[in-house]
C-alpha cells in the first residue's frame, strides 16, 4: 500500500540529530523526500512557510517552544497542514494537546517503520479534499 502512495515532501522538526537521521532513512525508504529540518519549535513555522511540505513530523519535547505550540502556530496559518507528532512513552497529556491543536496523529519512539508508514497514510487520507478527519 505504501508504494502506491505519491512521494511526499516532508519537514522534520526535532532537536535530536539521531531521530532526524532515523526518520530521514525511513521516509526515504518509503519513497518520500525530506525537504528540510528544524531543530526547535521556533523554526517550525518559518520552515513550513518556506518549504510548504506535504507532511511534518514534529517532536513534542524540544528546548524553547515545544511541538504542541509549534503545531498550533502552523495549523493556525495552514489549517490543512498534515502533522504527525513524535513522542516518548509517558507524554499522553501532551499528545492529546497536540491532537487538539490539529496534529493528525502520533508515533512513539523508538519509531518503527511500519508504524510510521501507517501514520503517514492516515495523515494523507485526512488531508484529502472533502475528508472531515
Amino acid at each position: 500500500m505504501v508504494k502506491a502512495m505519491d512521494s511526499l515532501n516532508v519537514l522534520i522538526v526535532d532537536d535530536s540529530l539521531i531521530t532526524v537521521k532515523k526518520l530521514t532513512v525511513m521516509l526515504d525508504a518509503m519513497g518520500h523526500q525530506v525537504v528540510g529540518t528544524a531543530n526547535c519549535g521556533e523554526k517550525a513555522l518559518p520552515a513550513y512557510r518556506t518549504l510548504r511540505p506535504d507532511l511534518v513530523t514534529m517532536d513534542i519535547t524540544m528546548p524553547g517552544m515545544d511541538g504542541v505550540s509549534a503545531t498550533r502556530q502552523i495549523v493556525a496559518e495552514f489549517p490543512h497542514a498534515a502533522i504527525i507528532m513524535v513522542t516518548s512513552h509517558g507524554q499522553e497529556r501532551m499528545v492529546i494537546d497536540a491532537l487538539d491543536a490539529g496534529a493528525c496523529g502520533y508515533v512513539l519512539k523508538p519509531i518503527r517503520p511500519e508504524k510510521l508508514a501507517d501514520m503517514v497514510a492516515k495523515a494523507m487520507k485526512r488531508r484529502e479534499p472533502g475528508s472531515h478527519g
